[in-house]
Formats: structure tokens, C-alpha cells, sequence
């Protein structure tokens, strides 16, 4: 029993910290209560077009690569255009991966000096350095962790790190010009916050993306979650399909295992890939926790229209996002009305551009997504219909065509949705928002301090929500295991 294993889940949190284990000398079983691994990195077929579901945007490949034989490493691209820009004045932009590219780009479309563009993404990966160690790929649940030389040395320059300005603030004030601003507004909803309340530490992520690079998969993001799943199989990782958890079992301060049904599951280590409230509520009811977690907003949701369009669009590229006209009035919309704005910011992803395959000739596979509330009992079939319509006929307008004609297949998904098949509780993508200083101290933490063998991975907890975070979740429970249980 010392050398055996659970995870509770098969997400992509799950399949790393299952294929770490296994490494290891473990023996490892994953449940999973779906018929298949992915989580939110799945895929679905119809009428001749394949959509990848979820993740969409791919930084740090290398924390994929780790975790994989060198024969299983996939091709990835790095995208020379990262995202296409579309305005309500008019204005397109190019966000292209070559800093000096992009700031010259700005410059000569928004009149907006380079040297601001090159300024912002200096100071963007100065707290990538600063925060790095420390939130994304560490524990700060741990003093041995946290009281250490290189942290006293970085906390010498915490008044980079801009935590009493918020993202927008901070943006308006090293950038000026509204467009740019929203630009990186936009990423406070990398992990479903947002810019007017979250920290400008943020700003951080535009140098995930535009200096670290942005990559496709060659057979789409989905590519992903096959290979992980093929490495945990190859190290005779055992799976469980179709497998619901009743309860996580605890013996005075350890964890004991699993009960499905009337069966128990016997473990010395246990990982849990679910979504942190659905665990206190259901696996390991604590009214205590719950509670407190209920205390904190929780992130964004979306609703996605996966269409399949009757053409080609030579004016669009792998990822393209189509602004609102009023940013803040979209995001009062989804935190303070749980609405979505009759103008929301529409993003295209159309992963046929990079792999034809995707789609029938002539055709591309549309991933059509707006920013969500999480789900409060709203009606979502009628916000449907308006989000629908509104999102055609502005899409429409800017790209001059008429994009209902165009659509010969059609799937809807929205946070109900989200949380039926992703167990992410109220939809909410990446589980607490940012919206507040001390946000990343509130989220969950990777282990139990009083419950010896219990773990936890996965983007509702430490360090958040997207493929890296959710993969360095698994690289932290790995370290904090090996420490704790001496494992070779």
C-alpha cells in the first residue's frame, strides 16, 4: 500500500501529476467520471469538421514536453502572428510574435511609440521573474518555501510588481491610447478576471504570450491531452472510465482511499483533479471550507458557439479577437449583473487555418466564444439567442459578410453546460477570480497540512486555471509528495 496511488480525475492536471507519480515507482489508478481524459481538453466531430472544446491559446510547451517520452513529443509551431486585432473604430492589428515587430506595428496603426510597446513587455517580464518562482511554480503555503534569500531579494523589488494599481489603471498610465489599453485589459481574462478590479500584476501574462512565444499543436490542442494519455498508459497508468467517486476516505489524520458504491479503494497517496468546491460538497463534505471559499468571486465563465462555416476567411488568422466598444460596461455586465453585454468582445479561433484537416475543403471550423457569467440561474437559452445574434451582427459588420448564410453546423455550450461536463462549479472556468490584491493567497493550497497523503492539482486551486498553471500544479504536488514520502 506504500506505493499506490489515486487520482480523482483525468483532466490535464490529472494525467501529469499521474504520469509524475508513476515515474516515480508508483503504482497509479485514475477514475474519471467521463467516458474520456481532457477535462476541458477535449474535442468533438460533426458533419466533417473537428473543434477542439476548451483551452485554445498554448505558452510554455515545455511543460508538456517534461512530462513525455522524447518519441511522444508533438510538433509544435510557434505562431508568428499571435492574434489579429479588430476595433470598433476600424482600426486591425496584427499581434505579432517578434517584439520589435509588434512594437513597430503599434506605432505606425495606433501612433503609440515603440519604445512604450517594448517598455510594457520589460516590465511585464521583470515580474515574470519576480512572481514566477514564487506563485506559478512554487507553494507559498509553506514557510521553508517562502522565507528564503532569493524571495527577501526579490521582495526588495516588490514595488514593480504595481498590487495597489489595478491592470487597467496601470495599462492607461504606460499606455495612453484606449485601443492599446483594452488590448491588454484583455489579459485579466486569461483566468476569468477582471481588468478593472485585478492587480496590475497581472500584466505579467502579456509576456507569456508575446515573449515567450504562443504555439499550436499539429493536430490541434486536443493533440495534447492524447499524448499525456498515452505516457500515463505507456507507464502503466491504470484508468478508470465512466467511474464516479462517491467519497474520499480519511482515518484519523491520514487518507485512507476511495469508496465507489459499496467498494473501497485502498491508497497511500491521493490526488484530487476535481474542481475544489465539488470536493468539499460531495468527496469530502466541509461546510468549514466551503464557506470560506464561497467568500471569494469566483471567474468568468463563457459561452461558445462551435460553427462550421461554408468558407474561407483570408482576412482572419488562427486566433482573433473582435473589441467591444464599451470594456468596462462588458465587464460590469459579467461581475456585477452576472450578464453578458448585448456588445461583448467576441473571439474567433479557427484551428483549420493551421491544420486544413479540421475542416472540408473550402470550409473552416469556427470556435466562437464570448466571456460568461458563471451560472446563477439565469436564462441561458435566452441569452442564447441574444448573444447569437448580437455576436452575427457584429461580426458581420466588421468583416463586411454575411456570416448566418455561411454556418453549416452548429453546438452551443454554456456555463451550465460547462459545469455538467467539466465539473467546474457555476461554469466558472478558472475557479476563483483575481479581483481582489490578496487573490493568489486565497487560493486553495496543493496539500492538507492535517491530512497526511491528501493533494490536490488542477485550475481551482494553487497556482490557477489555463494548461501551464494546471501543469505546474502537478510539478508542485510532485516536489511536495517526494519530500514528505521519500519517494525515489
Amino acid at each position: 500500500m506504500n506505493n499506490t496511488g489515486i487520482v480523482i480525475g483525468a483532466g490535464i492536471a490529472g494525467l501529469a501529476i499521474a504520469i509524475r507519480m508513476a515515474r516515480r515507482g508508483m503504482c497509479v489508478s485514475v477514475y474519471e467520471q467521463a467516458a474520456r481524459s481532457g477535462g476541458k481538453l477535449k474535442e468533438f466531430r460533426q458533419d466533417g469538421f473537428r473543434f477542439d472544446m476548451g483551452p485554445s491559446l498554448f505558452t510554455l510547451p515545455h511543460l508538456v514536453d517534461e512530462l513525455l517520452d522524447e518519441d511522444l513529443r508533438p510538433f509544435y509551431r510557434q505562431l508568428e502572428v499571435v492574434t489579429r486585432y479588430f476595433f470598433e473604430d476600424g482600426t486591425q492589428l496584427k499581434a505579432l510574435a517578434d517584439v520589435e515587430e509588434f512594437a513597430i506595428e503599434v506605432e505606425q496603426k495606433l501612433g503609440v511609440s515603440a519604445d512604450k510597446v517594448k517598455g510594457y513587455l520589460s516590465h511585464a517580464e521583470e515580474v515574470f521573474e519576480l512572481t514566477a518562482p514564487i506563485f506559478i511554480f512554487n507553494t507559498f503555503h509553506r514557510w521553508k518555501d517562502v522565507i528564503t534569500l532569493a524571495n527577501f531579494k526579490r521582495l526588495l523589488r516588490f514595488s514593480k510588481l504595481k498590487v495597489f494599481s489595478s491592470l487597467h489603471q496601470f495599462n492607461k498610465q504606460m499606455l495612453g491610447d484606449d485601443r492599446l489599453v483594452q488590448l491588454f485589459d484583455r489579459y485579466a481574462t486569461y483566468n476569468g478576471s477582471n481588468p478593472y478590479q485585478t492587480p496590475a500584476t497581472l500584466s505579467v501574462i502579456a509576456h507569456l504570450e508575446h515573449e515567450l512565444g504562443a504555439y499550436f499543436p499539429k493536430r490541434g490542442m486536443h493533440q495534447i491531452n492524447q499524448l499525456l494519455f498515452m505516457q500515463a498508459k505507456r507507464l502503466g497508468v491504470d484508468f478508470h472510465f465512466n467511474t464516479k467517486v462517491d467519497e474520499v476516505l480519511v482515518e484519523g489524520k491520514k487518507v485512507r482511499g476511495i469508496r465507489i458504491g459499496d467498494e473501497e479503494k485502498w491508497c497511500k497517496q491521493l490526488v484530487s483533479d476535481v474542481d475544489i468546491h465539488q470536493f468539499y460538497r460531495s468527496l469530502l463534505p466541509d461546510r468549514k471550507r466551503l464557506k470560506k471559499l464561497e467568500k471569494f468571486d469566483r471567474s468568468s465563465s463563457a459561452m461558445i458557439f462551435y460553427w462550421g462555416m461554408n468558407k474561407r476567411f483570408p482576412d482572419l488568422s488562427l486566433h482573433n479577437i473582435f473589441f467591444s466598444k464599451n470594456y468596462k460596461d462588458e465587464f460590469d455586465n459579467l461581475f456585477e449583473r452576472k450578464l453578458i453585454s448585448p456588445d461583448p468582445t467576441v473571439y474567433v479561433f479557427i484551428s483549420s487555418k493551421e491544420n486544413p484537416d479540421d475542416a472540408p475543403s473550402g470550409c473552416e471550423n469556427w470556435f466562437v466564444m464570448v466571456n460568461a457569467p458563471e451560472n446563477v440561474g439565469q436564462d441561458w437559452e435566452q441569452m442564447r439567442r441574444q448573444v447569437r445574434k448580437a455576436v452575427l451582427i457584429k461580426l458581420g459588420r466588421l468583416l463586411k459578410e454575411n456570416l448566418e448564410a455561411c454556418i453549416v453546423a452548429e453546438k452551443c455550450l454554456n456555463p451550465v453546460d460547462i459545469e455538467q461536463t467539466t465539473g467546474s462549479f457555476g461554469g466558472s472556468i478558472y475557479g476563483a477570480s483575481s479581483n481582489h490584491l490578496l487573490s493568489a493567497f486565497y487560493r486553495h493550497p496543493n496539500f492538507r497540512k492535517d491530512i497526511e497523503g491528501l493533494y490536490f492539482v488542477g485550475g481551482s486551486v494553487h497556482p490557477g486555471g489555463g494548461i501551464p498553471l494546471c501543469l505546474s500544479s502537478a510539478k508542485i504536488v510532485e516536489r511536495i509528495m517526494v519530500e514528505k514520502t521519500k519517494l525515489r
